[in-house]
Formats: structure tokens, sequence, C-alpha cells
């Protein structure tokens, strides 16, 4: 037996060395890009990591096709301690929520490797061995961090910085501890960064998906998509999220909403959570959510990031088989005794500010003075956890908590009776299955708290408890008292809700489940117990990784590449055939071709969208003009601004075979000289609905802050991008609804982007303007190029595609984007500069061509 292990370790050890091999050989060709043309420099190969197995024997190959999860937390599912040679051993932590999570995974199929610190200091000197030893017995990869940098990551950023900022609480004394510190959040990214180099040394891209776990490690999945474009990586977020007037105070509130969206899903335990994610998303990023079949996503530069809302459970069969442990039911007996006759409360907290224990303890208080004949029947069992952090703030509150203990116990106490039973200790899984047991209801008032399984821990155990004597055995009772601010609160329909802050509420609430009849509490009970022996650890593992499948194969199909630097990195993906024009290519193709079409948009393509001023320099007009010069060319400008504009610019004698196109395709004049503007309708109908369209805009204009009228000949738009994100969103789409209704029997569209709402007349819109392009060109065309860089364009890029695959018209099309965004564009440049060296290749072309007729 003892070969056969030594035989797997090796194996196992091997494998992950191979891993090890193909991340190093990553490392020496991959790299991150500045931008998409220094990709395109360098060739813009994607790289491939697969290695050869040939020489590899059968059962390692079956190993290595295995998919496998990564696990990466801060701690290390391990129990730890010190043996009688001054060694360690270690066990299994069977409490560990990644160490029941891997239960939902097919184990059979899917191996698990975990990454994460150890709970105790180890040697330097011991510290490869016990390495070798994790990764072979228990497929554990501890992340050693030194002792001042652990203590500034946990204590420091994690404890001081991060946590009171999760959990709503604003820094406003100079003096506070919670106050931004640039060192601290040093040490945070300096141990992401070693978490990052353990994960990469034994990542394998083929096989494994990485689930990152808490705030932690917030900055990881940033240095592992810069690492890894193709990354398989997923988070969770086991703490609330706060809202984005809170988490906006953050100074690094960009790059840590950056680096969760560099993963391919992102879990929260509640919606609300989820919620103030995609507000913030909105609000600092500006990205907009879409919801399809039931899922949340952001599209981040062209990567699907999924929301996925999903609260964690517990594992059942660990609680109930508690009760066949001798040393839980000695300590039921003993606690049944002492309490015999009462009705028992019971409070499981850590010593933390956001737990509300104070509060328990103040509304306890009113309780027994209000109902006075509760006293000496009633017990509360405050079980206080040892805190995980020292500050002034965790002084303070033990203080108050002593004071409120003695006051109650002094105050209604008696001989052989405490109202208050305070346990300041760490409680043995055993001891607390025994409290659960007896408890008649379980109380937990904290003031924000990420999830806490604590009440589905309760009602396992009082659905396992053994039946005491005289007890009816069909009817399972418990009962909740759960605040509103904790993450389980939404699945426990059948609690009583209260605001923690509002003590007289508690102490009703107390006085309601303590006189609670026993058939309710039965009923109560039964909808929590049907919940919770479904929704278990393994049922949340397996639910989220299957969403991480689903969204990582969407992703796994488009092509990559890498863009800024630091924790501003991002990957912009884009789909396969989706590439750089090249110069060549284009003047090749423009060289061979007798009838040309080509279509310009004018904001953000020949100027850029950020210029101080609107008019077109004169390199643009030269260009224009020496194309408009080729008879073989029909040039085409194709803009949604109002023709005054464009004649005003283009109306010269040398451009007077420029064909322009205004407001988005209302007015149109042919590429001929003399040629005059045409209208799709009368202006007299277009008018006739803009003295009904304007009175509405302007009353929306006067009670949305930042937003303005723009109005045109043949349109009316709103605009609102100045405005409040979420109060724009929703005077828009009430906007909408309103025009709508009122412009039913008109012949008009209500168009909303996502900053503006455009009325403007029914079948208006490039694509149109297109059409009416290439009918004026002929039949002839063997030639297109179309250019434009928002969304508004990609009309015009959905009807130069037709062409392509049109039998009667054997054109060579070029749609190109300007910007490194997905488009219905087969091809891209970077930014206005390069659209002018495009046009200016092909206009010397033209000269070229002129020069030698």
């Amino acid at each position: 037996a003892s070969h056969v292990e030594s035989a797997h370790v090796v194996s196992r050890i091997l494998r992950c060395s191979r891993s090890s091999s193909k991340v190093s050989m990553a490392r020496r060709t991959g790299g991150s890009f500045a931008n998409l043309a220094d990709l395109a420099n360098a060739g813009g190969v994607r790289l491939d990591l697969s290695d050869s197995t040939d020489e590899e024997d059968g059962e390692t190959r079956r190993e290595e096709r295995c998919e496998r999860i990564v696990f990466v937390g801060n701690g290390l599912p391990l129990r730890c301690k010190k043996d009688g040679n001054g060694g360690w051993s270690f066990e299994w932590d069977e409490d560990n929520l990644l160490a029941q999570a891997k239960e939902g995974l097919a184990t059979d199929t899917m191996e698990v490797l975990h990454v994460g610190c150890l709970a105790v200091e180890v040697p330097k000197d011991q510290q490869e061995k016990i390495a070798k030893e994790l990764l072979g017995k228990y497929n554990c990869v501890p992340v050693f961090l030194n002792e001042q940098l652990k203590d500034k990551f946990y204590k420091g950023c994690c404890k001081q910085l991060l946590w009171p900022l999760l959990h709503y609480q604003v820094p406003l004394s100079p003096n506070s501890t919670s106050r931004f510190d640039p060192l601290l959040w040093q040490a945070y990214i300096a141990a992401n960064k070693k978490f990052a180099e353990k994960v990469t040394e034994f990542y394998d891209p083929e096989r494994d998906y990485v689930w990152i776990h808490d705030y932690h490690l917030m900055i990881l999945p940033s240095f592992l998509r810069k690492r890894f474009h193709h990354v398989r990586c997923g988070f969770f977020l086991h703490s609330p999220f706060p809202s984005s007037e809170i988490f906006r105070i953050f100074p690094m509130r960009d790059e840590i909403l950056r680096s969760l969206l560099n993963c391919d899903v992102v879990g929260f335990h509640t919606f609300d959570y989820a919620r103030h994610f995609l507000s913030c998303c909105q609000r600092m990023l500006g990205l907009e959510f879409q919801s399809k079949r039931g899922s949340i996503a952001i599209d981040y530069f062209g990567r699907t990031v999924s929301l996925k809302i999903m609260p964690t459970g517990v594992k059942v069969e660990r609680l109930t088989g508690g009760f066949e442990w001798p040393e839980t039911l000695w300590r039921r007996g003993e606690i049944m005794h002492e309490f015999e006759g009462k009705t028992v409360l019971v409070g499981v907290d850590d010593i933390d500010p956001f737990k509300g224990i104070e509060l328990k303890l103040q509304a306890y208080h009113l309780l027994l003075k209000l109902h006075s004949e509760w006293q000496g029947k009633v017990v509360l069992v405050q079980i206080a956890n040892p805190a995980r952090s020292t500050s002034k703030d965790i002084s303070e509150l033990q203080s108050t908590i002593h004071t409120l203990v003695e006051t109650i116990n002094s105050e209604f106490g008696s001989e052989g009776y405490k109202p208050v039973m305070l346990l300041e200790r760490s409680v043995p899984l055993h001891e607390r299955i025994a409290f659960y047991s007896c408890a008649d209801c379980v109380v937990v008032t904290a003031t924000r708290d990420g999830m806490n399984l604590m009440p589905y821990e309760y009602i396992a155990c009082r659905e396992a408890a053994p039946q005491n004597e005289g007890e009816d055995r069909s009817l399972k009772q418990s009962m909740l008292i759960v605040s509103e601010f904790v993450g389980c609160s939404p699945s426990l329909s059948g609690a009583i809700r209260v605001n923690p802050w509002n003590v007289a509420h508690i102490a009703d609430s107390y006085y309601q489940a303590i006189t609670m009849s026993p058939r309710e509490r039965a009923v109560r009970h039964e909808k929590h117990w049907r919940y919770v022996q479904h929704h278990t650890a393994a049922f949340w593992a397996e639910s989220y990784f299957n969403e991480l499948k689903r969204v990582c194969n969407i992703n796994s199909r488009l092509r990559c590449y890498g863009l800024g630097f630091g924790l501003s990195f991002r990957v912009v993906a884009l789909d396969p055939d989706f590439r750089k024009l090249e110069a060549s290519s284009l003047v090749s193709a423009y060289s061979s071709s007798k009838n040309r079409a080509i279509m310009l948009d004018y904001d953000g393509t020949l100027t850029p969208s950020s210029s101080l001023t609107t008019v077109p320099n004169p390199e643009v007009t030269d260009i224009l003009a020496a194309l408009c010069a080729d008879d073989a060319n029909k040039v085409f400008i194709i803009s949604g601004r109002p023709r005054s504009e464009l004649d005003s610019w283009f109306g010269s004698e040398r451009l007077g075979e420029l064909g322009l196109v205004a407001e988005n395709g209302f007015f149109y004049k042919s590429a001929r000289k003399g040629s005059q503007w045409k209208t799709q309708g009368t202006l007299s109908e277009v008018c006739s609905w803009h003295a009904i369209v304007l009175p509405i805009l302007q009353l929306y204009t006067e009670s949305t802050d930042g937003s303005y009228i723009q109005e045109k000949e043949s349109a009316i738009v709103w605009h609102f991008e100045d405005a409040d994100p979420d109060f724009g969103n929703w005077q828009s789409k009430e906007l909408v609804d309103h025009l709508e209704s009122v412009l039913v029997n008109e012949s008009v569209q209500v168009v909303k982007c996502p900053t503006t709402v455009e009325v403007k007349p029914q079948g208006v819109n490039k694509r149109k303007a297109v059409e009416g392009v290439l009918a004026e060109v002929g039949s002839d065309l063997d030639f297109v190029l179309c250019m434009g860089d928002d969304r508004s364009d990609e009309d015009m890029f959905a009807c130069v595609e037709n062409v392509s695959f049109s039998p009667h018209m054997p054109a060579e099309v070029f749609a190109c984007t300007v910007g490194q965004k997905p488009s219905r564009a087969r091809f891209y440049l970077n930014d206005t500069n390069e659209v002018l060296d495009t046009l200016h290749a092909l206009s010397a072309q033209s000269a070229q061509h002129s020069s030698r007729e």
C-alpha cells in the first residue's frame, strides 16, 4: 500500500512539474502590449500552451485530460498543530466551506487543488518539506508570506481597510485606522502577487479552472489574466458589497472593479450585493449590464462577465451526524439539565463591531423589563468567538458587552438563575450542535454580515436532535430572529426579520418568538428545513461551477489581446475573424478595382471625438479631394450632423463630387457636381410632430439635472450623459414610454441609446443611407470601404456585409471600425490617425495611377 501511495505522489508531482514547465514557456513567449498596434507589429501570434504527450504512458495522459479546479483562498482547509517531534501534523478541516464545496463537484472526473496560507508560521527551513508533504497527501499548495508582510496584508489592509469598507463603515475621524494607507495597500498587492506566482506555478491552461474566494484576493484576477489571457477564472465574495456611495470613497476602487471584471464569473450571496456591484461598474466605469435567460452579465471589452447570485449552504450530514458523537450527547445532557424548564435563546457571533451583540443584549434587557413574567423563565446564551483582529473598537465592544451582561444578571438574576450566559471562547462543533439542539430560538442581530450560516446549522441540528420525553415526534420545531442586513435573511422566509438598530423591535420579536404556538413553529421549521437540506455547500459549488464552465466556453472562442499596465490591465476579446486593416492588402484591392464606393463616418472617424473643434483640418479635406478626383471613386460622408454644417465644411468647389448624408440618412446629396439635397419624406411632416415632442422633452430636461435637448431639422435628441447614471436611465425609460404613447399615430420611431433618446422619422438610419449609396454606384461595384466608430455605424457594417455575399455584386468589402471593440465590422484601426494614414495611402495610389495614364 505504501508503494502505491508513493507512486501516486510521484505521479502527481510529475504532472505539476509538466504544468510548471508549460507555464515557464508561456512566460518566455507571452507578454502584454500597450495597444493592439504593438501586438500587430509583434505578429499577433496567439500563444498555444499545448504540450505533446506522445511519449507519456496511457494512465498519465488520462489523468492530464481530467479537469481540475483550483480553489484559491486566504487559508487552506487544513488543521495544523505541532507534533511531539518538533514537526507539524495536518488533517482536513471538515468544517471548512471549501473542503465541503468540493463534494459538489464530479470528483471522479475532476481533480481539486487548494492554494492558500497555513494558519501557523512555518520556519523557512521547513517550508519546502511541508510544501511537498501537503501537495502529496492533500493536494494543497501553501503560500508562505513572511511575518511582516502577512501582518500588513491581513491585519492591516484586509481588516483595517477593506473589512470596514465592505461593511459600510466610513472612516470619518482623522485618527481612524480605517483611513487609506498606501503602505498597507502595497502589502495587499505584494501578497496577491505571491498568490499569483504560486497559482501560475501549478496552473495548466488546458484543463484548470481557478476559483478565487473572498476579499483578501480581489486583485488576484488581474495578475492571472495578465499572465494567461484565456485563464478560466471565477471569484466569489463571501462578504457584503457596499453601495456605490460607500465604495466610491476608496481610492483604489477602479483597480478592484477592473480586477473583478477580469474574471469570467463573479459570485455574490444576494441580489443586493450584486446590485451594488453593478451600480459601481455603471457609475465608475460606465459599464451597462444585460439580463438574458435568467443570468446577469456585463460586456467588458468583448468578454462576457457573468454575475452569479447564489447563497452558500452547510454540509447537513456533518451536523446531523454529530448526534452520534458521545461528546455531543454528553454536552447536550448537561445543557438540558442546566436549563431545565427554561426557554433558551442562543446567539453565536464573533467579537466584531458589525455583529450587533450589544444591540441583542440591550433588546434582551428591554424584554425582561417589559415582560416581568418571563424573568426566571428565559435564558440567553451568547457564544462570543475570539476577535480576529485587535483594535480600539474591539476593546470598547468587549467592555460594553461585559457591562451589559453584568447589568442584566444583577438586575434580573437570582440565586441559581442568570438571565445571560456569556461564553467568550471558541466553541467546538460538538458543543455548538448541543446548544443548537437545545435552543428554542436562535438570534442574529448583525448590522452587516455577508452570509452567516449559523441559522442553517441550527435548523439542521433541530431537525436531527433526539426527541425529549413527552415531545410529539411529528412536530420538529425551531424559531429564528434574523437581521434584515444578513445575507441569509432572504432565504429564511419563516424567520422573524428585524432591523437590528431598532432595539424595541428586537425586544418585541423576542416576545413573539417565545410565545409562538408549537404548531406555527413547526410549520416555519419545515419550510426552512426543506431549503437547508437542498441548498447545501455541495449544491452551491456545483451550481457556481456549471455557470463558470458555461461562460468560459463562450469566452474561449474569442481572440484576446492584453491592454494597459499594472492593475489597469484588461483583455480585449474579439471575434477570431476580426483583425487589423492592413494598408498593403487594402491598397492592392483598391488598385485592381474599377468602380469603388467609399463611405466614411465623420465624428470619431475623420476627426477625434475628443477634439475641441469639430471643423475638419486641412489634411482631411486634402485627402477627400484627392479621392474624389479619381473617377473610379464615389466618396460619401455619412454623418448624424445637420446638413448646414456639412455644407459649410465640404461645400467647396474642389469637393464638389463628394457625396453627403446628413442626420443619419434623412438628407442625401449625390456624389455629382451640382447635386442638391434630397430628403426621406417632407419637412412639413416632420414639423408636425416636433411641436408635440418638444414640450415633453423640455419637461424632462427641467426635472433631470445635466440633460439637454439637441434639435435638428428631421430629429430631436434628448441627451442625458451628464446626468446621474441611475436617474438618467430611469428618466429615459419613462420618457420612451411617454413619447411612444403620445406618438402612436405618427410615422416616427423613438430610439433609446446608452446616453440619448432620439425621436426621428420612421425608417431613417445609416443602413438606408448605405443602400442609397450602393444603388447610385451601380451593380458593377467591385470595391467597398466603409468606416465608422460608434453604434450607429453598425447599421452600415451590417448592410455592406450583405454585399460581400451578394452573387450579383461580387465586390471586395472592407468594413472597418475605429477602436478595439466588438463590432459587425471585420477590420479595425486604432484611431483617427491610422484612418487618415490609410486613406492617404489610397489617395496616393489614385495619384500614381493618374500620373501613369
